[in-house]
């Protein structure tokens, strides 16, 4: 009873957790105070100055790129590019940003990669620009699939981190971009070391910042794999709690299912019910099931028969077949008849005849049973042929066929898996064909003893 869900389609189907930093590209120019500016330092290195001259000329690419031009970009970053041996570090640094820049807006990723590659090479450049560097080509080496790579260039990053800042934590993007690869990588236990920090240090936090869903979504995926599904419980109910949306209930009861705390999946299957969550037709028959399962198969047949009516779920031989069974099991056998004959008619074997031949022989419908037995018999396909053959001895004695009773009966003993109650029924169907045909007997001597004596 327990519903499945693929979380890893879909974590791989998830876009980057964070977009390309915007601080990289706010360096393209946004302001004239990035031309002022002229020293940054980490430990003893000085950063040269970014020359009004070279700012001007990419400050024209930077117009042009704007304008969607990006041919004329290029070729004032080419002209740029032609009077490299006269720039600083922190120029050509700049002029390579704008070259990853423009190639990353035309998706051109490769060329992106390589340009800002060559930003991070140009050294000294300002701490800042570099650490927004490497982060944007760890997001970007994610994104191609280059995972070694993407844990390269975070730990490029936070080893600048350390140098600036030695007691900094380690961010909670880095953590989750690092979790990403891993999990790429199928290293889940290191993935679920680094999004377990990211999420603890995110939920931890004294400016209360709330975690972001995928971030979750990755933590649940990452237990999935690790087989922890009281771990994967958990994450979804903090989803259901912060995130409402449909598909964490209907996951949510489905890891309950998966712990064997059917009472719990029951519930949170209700309460998405009453949310309008439950809108699929394979969770409206897996809450039929959870009824069915739980004793309660009146709910269970009113769920399938409204959705089957509202064409949420196809009248086919499945849904049929469970609809009848409900009714039966809620002893409502005038509302099952009529469904499980439709079900019989669309199946190919003769199954459902037979349990349709059983309704009939307890509404003690005789002839009806006697027809869906047959019927039966004659499809083949049978589980249990022995139980038929029962039916059939029973619904002919109940109609007064004794001697066709009890060659069915003698068919049915055969049977392992009926053979003890064929046994039982043979001898009543003996006995009381023996005591029919002595009254019989009696009775016709009787009439022959009253026509002698008459006058």
């Amino acid at each position: 009873m327990t519903q499945q869900f693929n979380v890893k389609t879909t974590l791989r189907a998830l876009s980057l957790v964070v977009g390309l930093s915007s601080t990289l590209f706010a360096l393209s120019f946004a302001s004239s105070t990035m031309a002022q500016e002229s020293v940054s330092e980490r430990k003893t290195q000085r950063v040269p100055t970014l020359r009004a001259k070279v700012y001007d000329q990419l400050s024209r690419a930077q117009t042009f790129a704007d304008a969607g031009d990006s041919k004329q970009a290029f070729a004032v970053l080419d002209e740029v590019k032609g009077k490299a041996s006269s720039m600083n570090s922190y120029e050509l640094a700049m002029m390579y940003n704008f070259y990853g820049f423009i190639n990353y807006n035309l998706e051109q990723f490769d060329q992106a990669i390589a340009a800002f590659e060559q930003v991070v090479q140009q050294q000294p450049i300002p701490t800042s620009f570099e650490q927004a560097t490497l982060f944007s080509l760890a997001q970007l080496h994610m994104m191609r699939g280059n995972y070694d790579k993407t844990i390269v260039f975070i730990e490029k990053w936070e080893t600048i981190q350390k140098e600036v800042t030695p007691a900094a934590e380690i961010p909670a993007k880095n953590l989750v971009l690092k979790a990403q690869a891993m999990y790429q990588k199928q290293d889940y236990a290191k993935a679920s070391a680094y999004i377990n920090q990211a999420v603890e240090q995110q939920e931890n936090s004294k400016e209360g910042y709330q975690v972001d869903e995928n971030w979750y979504v990755l933590q649940r995926a990452v237990y999935y794999e690790l087989k922890q599904p009281e771990q994967v419980k958990n994450v979804l109910l903090k989803l259901v709690k912060q995130y409402e949306k449909p598909s964490y209930w209907i996951q949510l009861a489905g890891m309950y299912g998966e712990l064997g705390d059917e009472k719990q999946q029951l519930a949170y299957m209700e309460i998405a019910y009453q949310l309008d969550y439950i809108a699929t037709g394979s969770d409206i028959f897996n809450l039929s099931q959870l009824y069915y399962y739980h004793q309660m198969p009146f709910k269970a047949a009113l769920l399938m028969e409204s959705a089957i009516k509202q064409g949420k779920l196809a009248e086919d031989q499945r849904n049929l077949t469970f609809l009848a069974q409900a009714w039966s099991f809620a002893k409502e056998n005038d509302k099952a008849v009529p469904v499980m004959l439709a079900a019989a008619n669309l199946s190919k074997d003769g199954e459902l005849d037979a349990q349709l031949a059983q309704i009939y022989l307890n509404l003690e419908q005789w002839d009806k049973a006697i027809t869906a037995s047959e019927r039966a018999i004659q499809k083949g396909g049978l589980r249990n042929e022995g139980t038929v053959h029962l039916v059939l001895g029973m619904a002919h004695f109940n109609v007064g066929d004794y001697n066709v009773a009890l060659n069915e009966l003698a068919e049915a003993e055969k049977h392992n898996s009926s053979r003890g109650m064929a046994k039982q029924w043979l001898k009543f169907v003996q006995t009381e064909q023996a005591t029919t045909e002595r009254l019989q007997v009696q009775l016709r001597g009787a009439d022959i003893s009253r026509s002698t004596y008459l006058p």
